[in-house]
């Protein structure tokens, strides 16, 4: 089986015209490093600096056992590189509360892609697992490996699956602690399991394919966004293409060996009164001669949570879902926060 086989036929198409289209020149934002957090000494004065000047940071020290992430990312790699009719058809004949997407990365609380409105740009190229963590244990599990030869990799791809969310888990709580005491947050009670409630995390698997510099044209990755979460966290491979967003330029986040990088979303720039930003950023390949690769963690409120702020009228983050999806459908982008706040034109 050739590799292009495994791809959805629509990114097949793209690679093939852009491969007939070839330039060899492909532009990209300049490098730049980016605040790194120690997890063993975690220093509140630097954690601070970081959420308020950027949005985004690198994790080191932050205990995932290097065989874990490397074993995750063979059997995962292993599962997208499966025939595309087989990874479309694999979760559903399982029966799985895991979802395979492609072509965009706007999904459902189901885990299933959106239908984008007519505005939306070209394809977004990239593929991947939707994981809610919480639904992991609902996963059946193999009892025949003769019915089909894929429900092996699934197996262990839950097991390891289980084992990486309990160590991010445990990462996401103790970072959010951490910037809650930056902002001197009020925890009390059921307060950090309001904002940050671990039963809503979720863990997305991504493969961006290989493209011609005219597929990469375009099409990015994924396209310039923010984060609806709380905190994500990143663990992408060695093909680098993160790119954010600082003042009004656009810059290349290097990928470091056995860091994690960790970004704010919405709802702690919401939570912090706009004290810390939600980091705009977007994925554009650099090598396009070889897939891109990356794990991310997203942790969200609970949904009927109230977040209040001086800045945007109080909402839940189940109504900020669902005007994201809203305006995914009709206007094929998210506008995101511009909708809750009443000082923008775009507010609702």
């Amino acid at each position: 089986m050739s590799i292009s086989e495994s791809y959805p036929p629509a990114f097949r198409r793209v690679i093939n015209d852009g491969d007939r289209l070839a330039t060899p020149v492909l532009v990209q934002g300049k490098d730049i490093n980016i605040p790194v957090i120690d997890m063993e000494r975690l220093d509140k004065e630097i954690l601070r600096e970081a959420c308020k000047e950027w949005g985004i940071f690198r994790l080191e020290n932050h205990g995932v056992p290097l065989a874990l992430t490397s074993r995750l990312q063979e059997i995962s790699e292993s599962l997208l590189s499966l025939p595309f009719e087989n990874k479309r058809d694999l979760f559903a004949a399982v029966n799985s509360p895991l979802s395979y997407f492609w072509g965009t990365p706007a999904l459902n609380r189901s885990g299933d892609a959106l239908k984008r409105g007519a505005q939306a740009s070209n394809v977004t190229m990239l593929e991947g697992f939707n994981v809610p963590l919480s639904s992991l244990s609902m996963l059946p599990t193999s009892t025949s490996c003769d019915d089909d030869a894929q429900e092996p990799k699934l197996e262990s791809f839950r097991v390891l699956m289980e084992e990486y969310g309990r160590h991010i888990t445990r990462i996401g709580v103790s970072l959010f602690e951490a910037i809650a005491q930056t902002l001197n947050l009020e925890l009390s009670g059921n307060r950090r399991s309001e904002f940050l409630s671990e039963s809503t995390g979720l863990i997305r698997v991504y493969r961006y394919p290989r493209s011609s510099y005219q597929a990469a044209r375009e099409a990015l990755g994924m396209e310039v966004h923010t984060d609806s979460s709380v905190i994500s966290i990143l663990k992408e491979d060695e093909s680098g293409g993160l790119e954010i967003m600082k003042g009004e330029e656009w810059f290349c986040v290097k990928p470091v060996a056995n860091t994690l990088i960790v970004n704010l979303g919405d709802m702690m720039q919401v939570i912090s009164d706009d004290e810390y930003k939600s980091v705009t950023h977007r994925v554009k390949k650099k090598n396009r001669k070889t897939e891109r690769h990356s794990v991310c963690y997203f942790v969200f409120p609970k949904r009927d949570c109230v977040i209040k702020s001086s800045n945007y009228k109080p909402f839940t983050y189940s109504e900020f879902e669902a005007q994201v999806q809203a305006d995914v459908q009709s206007l094929g982008t998210k506008i995101g926060l511009p909708r809750f706040n009443p000082n923008s034109p775009l507010f609702l």
